[in-house]
């Protein structure tokens, strides 16, 4: 499939999209998953490179484990602590993680 990002919300998702520029399918879960989703989830992606992005707080650690244990090859990225959310991450701190990942990038610059 490519590559796959899940993150917790729509307003997070639409961060994300304002920074990519590669397709990249972006999950949503909504800040919680039940443990069918998941299941569907991890074997749906089972050929993806499957990228975690959730929020800096308590509900985003939950989130991140449950996923972890359901699908152990995923591979996390962090926002800063200082930002706490993925939805008020500045874009070019958003760029910066997703680059450090090989995600290419928009040149926020041209924007």
């Amino acid at each position: 499939m490519g590559k796959v990002i899940i993150v917790e919300g729509k307003t997070d998702r639409e961060q994300l999209l304002k920074v990519l520029d590669e397709p990249v399918e972006i999950l949503c879960s909504n800040g919680t998953l039940s443990y069918e989703k998941l299941e569907e989830w991890a074997e749906w992606l089972e050929s993806s490179e499957i990228y975690i992005l959730v929020d800096a707080d308590d509900p985003g650690n939950k989130l991140r484990k449950r996923i972890n244990q359901e699908i152990p090859e995923v591979r996390h990225l962090y926002t800063h602590k200082m930002y706490r959310e993925i939805a008020t991450t500045p874009l070019d701190v958003l760029a910066e993680i997703l680059e450090h990942a090989h995600f290419a990038v928009r040149d926020l610059e041209l924007n």
